[in-house]
């Protein structure tokens, strides 16, 4: 192997990567011997000279260092097959026949940091999210198409996240054939139509897939709100479910109107609903308390530390919102994909809110993500959905 840069820790600071974490931060680095650029393939070492693992290293990042193996062995096209094909034989043991949308790699979960590929049938989608991944992308594309056979791969690079990686967002078609606007996937008896270019996330939100489907359970013959919306995920679950009536807030036109097109590929139009554009606090505040069901799943109010305080208060009116909408003895679907708002604190949230509502909650179910989007043990912050199935009652 050639010679790589080392990162050097301060004493103590090794504790978090030897115990599994894949992240050095910068602030435990004690020095670096050999030059580096945003990236690399460098080792990290103990403050004592002890060999630790190998990762990328990008010093434009809070995040110095990602772990990718604690072996001293070559980083190449062997080493991601192995870890893409593993991913991808979880996947497809458990998704067969159930649906062909899901995601295929999903980064730290899956032990390749930085890395996403999204599965819509033949189709694939990559987001690269650091600058070490960036460096291997062709690499990445070789076993996609050599391996996993899909007719296109599709970038999805279009994230914020990049920046502090020191690379630009892109997006674009990488390989194989051009595709029409509207794609569709089929999920457990569903079908819904993907804008993979101009969608949220890759095009979907696949991490809702088993949380959407427990609305079958408990959705028939009630009155449906569907708050952030987007294109109708849950509302379709539930319109298959036996609800009676489906009326979706979201801020988009768009997103409602892939909404509206999903109702009617799904023939539920025979279900009278009802599809509001606008701010969802504003419009929850002009509804009546008719409700048997609402679903808040509005986008991550904390994106960093700095906004918990504002977060929780967003995350308090809109539950205390949706309790007063609700009829006695209804179900509220309550989610945050804050990762800095934690289970403690979620649940701490909807509790103030339903003292302020002066309703008592049954808790019947946590959820969070599903079997394709797995979080490292180890790695706390790859565990960002969080949502609970609550029954709410006056007496």
């Amino acid at each position: 192997m050639r010679r790589l840069p080392k990162i050097i820790l301060k004493e103590g600071k090794e504790k978090p990567i030897l115990k599994g974490h894949p992240w050095v931060f910068s602030g435990a680095v004690k020095n670096i011997e050999g030059e580096i650029s945003s990236g690399d393939l460098g080792e990290v070492y103990s403050s004592d000279g002890k060999f630790i693992g190998l990762g990328h290293i990008n010093p434009c990042s809070q995040i110095i260092f990602r772990l990718l193996t604690y072996k001293k062995e070559e980083i190449g096209y062997s080493f991601f097959k192995e870890r893409i094909l593993r991913a991808a034989r979880l996947r497809e043991n458990y998704f067969k026949n159930l649906t062909n949308g899901y995601r295929l790699v999903n980064s730290e979960g899956d032990f390749i940091p930085g890395l996403i590929i999204d599965r819509y049938g033949e189709i694939f989608v990559i987001q690269i999210l650091t600058a070490g991944i960036e460096r291997v992308k062709g690499i990445l594309m070789d076993i996609l198409i050599e391996e996993l056979s899909p007719k296109s791969i599709y970038e999805r690079s279009d994230v914020e996240i990049r920046k502090e990686e020191g690379l630009d967002e892109v997006s674009g078609l990488l390989f194989g054939e051009e595709f029409s606007d509207l794609i569709e996937i089929e999920e457990y008896g569903a079908i819904f139509k993907i804008d993979i270019r101009k969608g949220q996330k890759t095009g979907f939100y696949l991490d809702q897939r088993e949380n959407r489907s427990q609305l079958r359970f408990i959705s028939k013959d009630k009155k449906i709100l569907d708050c952030f919306s987007y294109t109708g995920g849950f509302s379709i679950h539930a319109g298959l479910g036996g609800a009676k009536g489906l009326t979706l807030i979201d801020s988009s036109d768009y997103a409602l109107d892939l909404a509206r097109k999903n109702i009617f590929r799904n023939r539920l139009d025979r279900i009278p609903f009802n599809l509001i554009k606008g701010d969802v606090f504003q419009v929850m505040r002009g509804l009546k308390p008719e409700y048997d069901l609402v679903i808040l799943d509005p986008p991550p109010f904390a994106k960093r530390k700095g906004q918990l305080q504002g977060a929780s208060r967003g995350y308090k009116d809109i539950n205390l919102l949706a309790l007063r909408l609700l009829k006695d003895g209804g179900y509220l679907l309550s989610f945050s994909c804050s990762h800095h708002i934690n289970w403690d604190l979620f649940h701490k949230t909807i509790c103030y809110s339903a003292i302020d509502a002066g309703k008592k909650i049954q808790v019947l179910k946590r959820m969070g993500h599903p079997l394709d989007h797995p979080v490292n043990i180890l790695h706390p912050e790859g565990e960002y959905l969080k949502g609970f199935v609550l029954r709410v009652m006056t007496d």
